[in-house]
């Protein structure tokens, strides 16, 4: 089912100030518990985390899904996923687990009902203490992406 619903949160002021910062998803029935497959989750809460503040940047809804194998149910949720380092669920199939990865994208599996505020807090102590596996790629990769960039602009453009 396509995505019935989006908010998205703007802000007045710049994102971050060059702290390190990660967007992070949760697929959520409640907006404050993991506690919806991947596949199937109607509801995906966005945060960008840095190690002082946290933001809630994006909440999108799809309508009641199946968990029956078709993987096109997919798509929209990758897409929306785009520029998240990490997606928390209560369960995730081998295929999306494999595609997520291929996008740059950590799958986390928690306990059903963990609260998404007690994760952000973990993920707020780990960003704070010097980041550790996965976290360390997700930043390592945003550099590279923003070097990229850079060289890009340092470039020019020529018509």
């Amino acid at each position: 089912m396509a995505m019935q619903r989006q908010l998205r949160v703007l802000e007045n002021e710049t994102a971050g100030d060059g702290a390190a910062a990660l967007q992070v998803a949760f697929a959520t029935s409640d907006l404050k518990h993991v506690d919806q497959h991947f596949g199937s989750a109607e509801r995906f809460a966005i945060y960008r985390v840095e190690a002082e503040r946290v933001t809630l940047s994006q909440v999108a809804e799809f309508g009641s899904l199946e968990k029956d194998g078709n993987e096109n149910k997919l798509l929209e949720k990758f897409v929306l996923l785009d520029g998240c380092a990490a997606v928390y669920s209560q369960a995730i199939g081998p295929s999306a687990v494999r595609q997520l990865l291929g996008l740059g994208i950590q799958p986390l599996r928690v306990p059903e009902g963990s609260g998404i505020t007690a994760l952000l807090t973990a993920l707020q102590h780990e960003l704070a203490a010097g980041n550790t596996g996965w976290i360390s790629r997700a930043l390592e990769r945003q550099r590279r992406d923003r070097k990229r960039f850079d060289a890009m602009e340092a470039e020019g453009w020529e018509d």
